[in-house]
């Protein structure tokens, strides 16, 4: 036997989970196909993952399906009971989920923990389900007539989520669907599949039916099917904005509703009267944490006028090269591994690029190794200085910790920057002024703004989503446009007159 032999039959075979059920994928002599799941911080195999076949999506569609009609019918306060006994149950298991993060991303506990916190706030939110399902209604518009709106489920939904938040992405889905009534089908990445899985028994046990959310694995295969099969109403997408458009496309046409969410390159515009020393560890957060491997990570600073400039890069310099790289279960790491060895190769090939560019490599993360975990998929950080707009580097989303500093000579030249790039999810502005930072917010065209704040990430009763390239569909992820995502409205006209028999009335009721 094989050294690759003996790793494969050592790594833990993971599942899916199906109608409240562990199911295994098909073996390989019945066409099963399998990815491989590994440890960033060791290299090491770890699991072997199956990849769904359409007939086996399809099955997770059925169960799905048939879990609808009941669970529709549960009232919208016992859905948000079974939402309170969730969230119970995920901070009971905060550290167990934040582990398997850690394990399977890379990301360093701290972070991962953060990430689950955010994604439960979202589970917050949906424990107000039946507040915010309530309707309007309008008495005596016409002679005895009332009006009045009911927002109910859509059907079956689904939810394609990436591998960098295993357990805030999906939470910001499949908590508001399923407690506005619909059964959840969930294909996270397959890179990290485990805590999504562990989320699906942890409903199970906070008592949704079996088949209200239902935990996929899978590639292409089992995504194109979820956006073209009839019996799924809704999708919901976080990804790269190539994928997010062949999503949007693919399951616009096959008649769904699409929320597709895709790249982005946010900047941070560092005025000459901010603090540099905030700026700098604002920067240094927002760009290396975890690994940068976040939509809404800093990959580009922008400072106003050389001094700033050079101010910036002479405080970002030694805090980068300061910067604690280790193993992700390292209570002392700042920063962990990237999530794949080919991953990492990719983000090497981008600073690679950028010193053919011309860009300054004013400290060079690539040579970094961990000499406890030789095999991991480490990278240490990166600064480049002096981009220029029309770079690679600039335009292109680098997903890793790599920061490019572009500089501007006046408030305008920054502000045009974000608003002329293709993607326009998140943008930072870092000032003493509060006109100037007033000014920013309503002119820059992107989707989120921080005013000194550098990851304006919304909080859940908010609504997240960019602008441009960054999104496709109408509707953004949790908040007050989650919920109307997630259901229909319907609008009843009655008229109650007693003892009245109403002439015949050929028109439509009127104000009069």
């Amino acid at each position: 036997m094989s050294t690759r032999d003996a790793t494969l039959t050592q790594a833990r075979e993971l599942t899916h989970f199906i109608g409240g059920k562990q199911v295994r994928g098909a073996d390989a002599k019945s066409g099963g196909r399998f990815g491989e799941v590994f440890n960033p911080t060791t290299g090491d195999l770890s699991g072997r993952v199956p990849l769904a076949s359409k007939a086996e999506t399809e099955q997770a569609i059925a169960n799905a399906e048939a879990a609808f009609r009941e669970w529709a019918a549960t009232s919208p306060l016992a859905r948000a009971r079974v939402m309170f006994r969730f969230k119970e149950l995920v901070e009971k298991h905060l550290e167990e989920l934040a582990l398997l993060i850690s394990s399977e991303h890379g990301k360093v506990l701290s972070d991962a923990k953060g990430s689950v916190q955010r994604g439960l706030e979202v589970v917050e939110f949906a424990c107000g389900i039946p507040h915010l399902l309530k309707g309007e209604y309008s008495d005596s518009v016409s002679a005895g007539i009332d009006v009045y709106s009911m927002r109910q489920p859509l059907g079956v939904c689904a939810g394609i989520t990436p591998f960098n938040f295993p357990a805030m992405v999906p939470m910001w889905m499949f908590p508001i669907a399923i407690a506005c009534g619909n059964p959840f089908i969930l294909k996270p990445s397959e890179k990290d599949p485990s805590c999504p899985q562990r989320l699906g028994e942890l409903m199970l046990e906070a008592g949704a039916p079996p088949g209200v959310l239902n935990v996929l694995n899978g590639d292409k295969e089992a995504v194109d099917t979820v956006l073209t099969d009839p019996r799924v109403h809704a999708v919901s997408f976080v990804g790269s904005t190539p994928i997010a458009r062949y999503v949007f496309s693919t399951a616009s046409m096959s008649g769904k509703r699409v929320q597709a969410l895709g790249g982005a390159k946010n900047h941070m515009v560092v005025m000459p009267d901010a603090d540099i020393d905030v700026a700098a560890d604002a920067l240094m957060s927002a760009a290396y944490g975890s690994a940068g491997e976040r939509c809404m990570a800093i990959s580009v600073a922008v400072p106003v006028t050389d001094r700033t400039a050079n101010e910036l890069v002479e405080a970002m310099t030694p805090r980068i090269r300061k910067l604690k790289v280790g193993s992700s279960i390292d209570a002392a790491s700042e920063m962990g591994p990237l999530v794949t060895r080919e991953h990492r190769e990719k983000v090497k090939g981008y600073i690679d690029l950028g010193v053919k560019e011309g860009a300054n490599l004013v400290v060079d993360g690539r040579d970094f190794s961990l000499k406890k975990h030789p095999k991991g998929f480490f990278l240490g950080g990166s600064l480049f200085d002096k981009v220029k707009p029309a770079m690679r580097i600039y335009k292109e989303e680098i997903f890793g910790p790599v920061l490019s500093v572009v500089r501007a000579r006046t408030f305008d030249e920054a502000l045009a920057l974000p608003s002329d790039h293709e993607y326009g999810n998140g943008v930072a502005i870092f000032t003493r002024n509060g006109d100037v930072a007033r000014n920013f917010a309503q002119k820059v065209s992107c989707g989120m703004v921080g005013i000194n704040v550098p990851i304006p990430v919304p909080l859940s009763f908010h609504s997240f989503g960019g602008w441009k390239s960054s999104i496709f569909g109408d509707m953004y992820q949790h908040g007050p446009e989650g919920v109307r995502f997630y259901s229909r409205i319907k609008t009843v006209t009655a008229r109650w007159r007693e003892g009245v028999k109403p002439a015949a009335n050929f028109g439509m009721p009127t104000m009069k």
